[in-house]
């Protein structure tokens, strides 16, 4: 190996090694990995362009290394692209609640990790085998965060199984996964060989997916953190009194309080119901909602803003609809009150709130005690907070006012857009079909589908902009850059010759390893281009064996397509990085023996299957 591929090799290693021991950011590390090779090329390409050192003669001179153009090669990846639009198509999943109306039938409230697991990979693997990798996770994050809130799951149990699970189905059929194609059409573009028929690896992949699900529900349950995000549920001075009306015709109506999700809720407690002018305390799971129900919860901020959004419920004060902006210009704020504001001795209504400053109040703390009364009855206090609902601009209109002593603004508030939810999901069906069945490219459909969820509204500008997760983009840039630098060096060729001919004319010890250098690959550099690095190999061994391709070439497809030990193996594995809480050891824990399960199952079966 020359002195580019030993460098290379280093910084790689000590990359793996900051990012096990967390030193700083994945996103950080790696584009500082990224900028040593990229100086070191460019150093490299200076000396030996000099004309000094070339007898009077400017040259041009390829280093081995990236160089800029290399490096920007991998920030405007259509992969990288894809994951950052659909970051939008997902947000207005979200803010519409569309993935709720339909997967709440199918998956139900698991209420255990096991329960939740079982409903959720069996789907997720299914639709993978025959749609893209990444919109089914963008489609199920949602999901996830979902059951995780009102099951009281931990995230972390949930967000990465869900994404194992998909790149498990995508190994099922040809058309499962990117890397399939790729194989298969170098397969019969470089080959005399036919290319494979859609279900003829499935004789693998299927085997593969139930192994990896079974391991998935058995292991994770020791191998995963049960790490959760930080609630305040007790001690917590805001405990809001908040009050919520059942829809009349919704789908809250007819179903008891278990069934519809509200017993349990983290850091929410259901204190009693109204209906018809009666009140009924202490309420039984048992007891069925009506049409028009007034429910009143106490609880803290976070849980208070998911009620807010829950579909079937609206606030139990009409103020609300009599907001002078559009559902796209609302947030939730937090207020106290000061002892100059004008209303302090006043009730809610009588005080006219909502006409004073075109906000209503959604809930009231107070000392973190429950204020008995409607909140339209309740007598406001100096140091009260109020939960309002108003236009995004109240925070900075009233930031500096003498009837408030603090005003601030509630993070992810936007109230829900179930009007929209059907279109939203609409666009997510369009653009999955767009890409798996008429040929278009995964990036035009995800940008249309983001672009029309902005145009109709399913998602504001704002939001869009926020919701995209940059430090997830740089990491992928970067570590595409570095899988660049692995292939140009020649140090991924290199180490897969060396292996393989160490292994001697064993047909299935040979075939291990390449499933071995294979698995690697992927999980140092982009799945496709394992694939395509291995290929020739895996094409060469078989035929100087004199033995059935077959197999080998079954090998490369599956290891290529299953990246589980590192955060940046696979772009769905970064997609969940954040929202599941994980640290780079959660990927080595729980991927790296499924990684060699997959092995297992592929080298023992595809030799059985296809005989050499």
């Amino acid at each position: 190996m020359g002195w580019e591929a030993w460098l290379v090799l280093v910084v790689v290693i000590l990359l793996i090694t900051a990012l096990a021991k967390e030193l700083a950011g994945s996103d950080l590390l790696c584009l500082a990995a990224l900028t040593i090779l990229l100086t070191a090329g460019e150093i490299d390409r200076a000396v030996h362009s000099n004309p000094v050192a070339n007898n009077g003669k400017a040259v041009e001179f390829k280093s081995k290394l990236p160089g800029v153009t290399d490096a920007a090669a991998g920030f405007g990846n259509s992969g990288l692209l894809t994951v950052g639009v659909l970051f939008i198509v997902v947000t207005g999943l979200v803010q519409t609640g569309a993935m709720t109306l339909v997967t709440e039938p199918l998956l139900g409230r698991p209420k255990t990790v096991l329960s939740a697991q079982l409903r959720l990979l069996l789907p997720v693997t299914t639709l993978s085998a025959f749609l893209n990798n990444t919109p089914i996770v963008a489609m199920f994050m949602p999901v996830c965060d979902d059951i995780s809130k009102k099951g009281n799951i931990s995230p972390s149990k949930l967000f990465m199984p869900m994404a194992f699970a998909a790149t498990l189905g995508g190994v099922c059929t040809m058309i499962g996964t990117s890397t399939n194609l790729v194989v298969n059409g170098l397969l019969e573009s470089q080959t005399d060989y036919p290319s494979f028929p859609m279900w003829e690896i499935a004789w693998v992949g299927i085997p593969c997916a139930i192994a990896g699900c079974a391991y998935l529900i058995l292991a994770s349950r020791w191998l995963l953190p049960d790490r959760r995000p930080a609630l305040s549920i007790s001690g917590d001075p805001r405990q809001y009194t908040v009050e919520m009306e059942v829809e009349a015709g919704g789908p809250l109506v007819g179903k008891n309080i278990e069934e519809a999700g509200l017993r349990h809720l983290p850091g929410l407690f259901l204190v009693d119901i109204e209906r018809d002018g009666e009140v009924l305390p202490a309420v039984s799971p048992y007891v069925r909602l009506e049409g028009n129900d007034r429910l009143v919860f106490v609880g803290i901020i976070e849980s208070v803003v998911d009620l807010r959004k829950m579909r079937g419920l609206k606030p139990g004060t009409d103020q609300v609809t009599k907001v002078a902006a559009p559902d796209t210009q609302r947030s939730l704020m937090e207020a106290v009150v000061s002892s100059r504001c004008p209303l302090v001795g006043k009730n809610i209504r009588d005080g006219r709130f909502r006409t004073k400053y075109n906000a209503a109040v959604i809930a009231v703390a107070r000392d973190g005690e429950r204020i008995p009364g409607k909140i339209g009855d309740i007598v406001l206090q100096a140091g009260d907070t109020l939960l309002l609902e108003a236009h995004k601009d109240f925070s900075r209109v009233n930031r500096n006012s003498s009837d408030f002593f603090l005003v601030s603004h509630v993070e992810n508030s936007a109230p829900p857009r179930h009007g929209k939810a059907w279109l939203a999901l609409g666009l997510l069906i369009v653009m999955v079909l767009a890409t798996s069945f008429c040929g278009v490219d995964m990036l035009a459909a995800a940008l249309v589908a983001g672009l029309l969820m902005i145009v109709t509204k399913c998602v504001t500008g704002g939001e869009a902009r926020q919701s995209i997760d940059w430090p997830v983009l740089v990491t992928i840039g970067a570590a595409l850059g570095l899988g660049k630098a692995l292939q140009t060096s020649g140090l991924a060729e290199t180490v897969a010759n060396q292996l393989v001919g160490m292994t001697g004319p064993n047909p299935w010890l040979q075939l291990v390893m390449i499933y071995f250098l294979g698995m690697v690959l992927t999980e140092l550099v982009t799945n496709n281009a394992a694939a395509v690095l291995m290929f020739p190999i895996a094409m060469e061994t078989s035929k100087s064996l004199d033995v059935n391709y077959v197999p080998f070439v079954m090998a490369i497809m599956v290891s290529a397509s299953m990246g589980f030990a590192t955060p940046f193996g696979y772009q769905t594995n970064l997609m969940v990085y954040g929202p599941g809480g994980y640290k780079f050891n959660d990927y080595l824990r729980l991927g790296i023996p499924l990684d060699f399960l997959m092995m297992l199952v592929t080298v023992v079966l595809a030799p059985f299957i296809w005989p050499f």
